[in-house]
């Protein structure tokens, strides 16, 4: 028996498979459009990406008998009820159209409920404001909103209502709404009323793996057998859990378009606001207690990456893999990634990407070194943010593109000061998927989950990174902080 993995991402769909005896492969993918209306704004076409989700549980083969769905967390869609058709396009979670309106909340002192109920602060990253932007601007939201029609989600909820007829989402996706009380995992009235978003037009939230729902297939499918949805999760929550970082002080960080650190936490939420770290839920396994996790982002990675190589700095990947001078901040040149604002722990939107210490003497070389080093020192003051609220385990797990580059994972290491683990596979979002949807399916249990192999490889800190190193970092990022605003 083996069930499938569909990892819905921000730049593609992929299909995976995990059996009983813990062999895992990846079947196929898609990319998708990615849609700029305007500076800032970042869409999808939901009906693209429905499509490619149907595409790969086509994929499903005679011993698949569950399914397991992870979503990109905070991007939304608004649709008709009566036909499942989307009435604008998804807004991702990269979008930062309603930065004036997170300001007004701000200013009229709303985050300390925020953070208080919903564990996050104030931010366009988070669903709650990106719903209500529907309800502003589509006229066709307030007509459906008025018949009883209208229904706002994030993107899991939209491809579970049309795939499966089940209007629901799961706890993981719905702590990244800011509209769902951490504590006791349900929609808060409150917090729906301070961001305007109808609850009665929401979904019912449900645990992360369980029986959802049989998964409405056509006949073109490789298999006639029914496949059930056991599971259904953020994407980066499913990463962890793939990761096998699943006791408290264990941490894993994902290099995508953005980074991603998440260090699971316990059977509470753990918060500190003034570190500007975001308690979150990692997952709830049937009627079981929930586990928790501290989230921490940085919204420029392979972002950063692909837009130096888009803006010629260099042209193959292989040609960064290396550099022949010590370290670029050790020489005072400093790359800041903040492209697209700074995240955790600063929360900045108004923030700007940066080089400071260019001289005669800077080569593109020494330019694409400071931008691998400035992602690196932003998922440092993550970890450390981290580590002064739980104490981690030594070991941090990487994935992502990013942990392939040998530089940047051997630097990242020295600025952790702490080993790196790079897992067998790069699929950690489709592994954690795989393995919530065989515990979901009563396939198997958290203490029997089939074994992952060992690390592909362990990264030792060789040089550590001097304090003075972070302090010229600490204090280029205070120099970019607000520059738009």
């Amino acid at each position: 028996m083996s069930v499938l993995a569909v990892d819905q991402g921000t730049t593609g769909t992929k299909a995976h498979r995990l059996d009983r005896d813990g062999r895992f492969a990846t079947l196929g993918g898609f990319e998708h459009r990615q849609i700029f209306p305007r500076p800032g704004w970042v869409e999808h076409d939901p009906e693209e990406l429905l499509s490619h989700v149907a595409a790969c549980l086509d994929l499903a083969g005679d011993g698949d008998v569950a399914v397991g769905l992870a979503n990109q967390g905070e991007t939304v869609v608004a649709w008709d009820a009566a036909t499942g058709r989307p009435i604008h396009n998804a807004i991702v979670w990269q979008d930062g159209r309603t930065q004036d309106r997170i300001d007004r909340l701000k200013a009229e002192g709303a985050e300390e409920l925020t953070l208080s109920r919903a564990g996050l602060p104030l931010d366009p990253y988070f669903s709650a404001s990106k719903l209500r932007w529907f309800l502003d601007h589509v006229e066709e939201a307030r007509d459906l909103l008025r018949r009883g029609r209208l229904r706002l989600g994030t993107s899991d909820a939209f491809f579970l209502d049309r795939l499966t007829g089940l209007y629901a989402t799961d706890a993981t996706t719905a702590s990244r709404t800011s509209l769902m009380n951490l504590a006791t995992r349900q929609w808060d009235p409150e917090l729906c009323r301070l961001f305007g978003v109808p609850i009665e037009a929401l979904p019912e939230i449900r645990p992360t793996a369980g029986v959802f729902a049989p998964v409405r297939r056509p006949a073109s499918a490789q298999s006639g057998r029914e496949l059930l949805l056991t599971a259904s999760v953020v994407d980066q929550q499913a990463a962890l859990f793939g990761h096998g970082r699943r006791r408290p002080g264990q941490a894993k960080i994902t290099f995508g378009t953005g980074a991603f650190a998440l260090v699971v936490t316990g059977e509470r939420p753990l918060s500190d606001p003034g570190r500007g770290l975001l308690p979150t839920l990692a997952w709830r396994i049937g009627d079981g207690p929930a586990t928790y996790a501290l989230d921490g982002g940085v919204y420029n990675a392979a972002s950063a990456v692909n837009w130096a190589r888009q803006i010629g700095l260099f042209e193959r990947f292989e040609s960064i893999d290396g550099f022949a001078a010590p370290p670029a901040i050790e020489r005072g040149l400093v790359f800041v990634p903040a492209l697209s604002g700074l995240a955790c722990p600063h929360w900045d939107r108004g923030a700007a990407g940066m080089w400071l210490g260019i001289g005669l003497e800077t080569t593109r070389e020494d330019l694409c070194q400071a931008v691998l080093e400035g992602v690196a020192l932003r998922s440092a003051e993550v970890l450390a943010a981290m580590a002064g609220l739980i104490p981690l385990d030594e070991a941090v797990s990487i994935d992502g593109g990013l942990s392939r580059n040998r530089y940047f994972c051997a630097f990242l290491a020295d600025a952790l000061g702490r080993p790196l683990t790079v897992p067998a596979t790069a699929e950690l979002t489709g592994l954690g998927t795989a393995q919530l949807a065989l515990i979901g399916a009563g396939l198997c249990g958290l203490d029997d989950l089939p074994p992952a192999p060992p690390p592909a490889r362990v990264i030792e800190p060789e040089r550590p990174l001097s304090a003075a190193a972070h302090d010229r970092f600490r204090a280029a990022v205070a120099r970019c902080r607000g520059w738009r605003a």
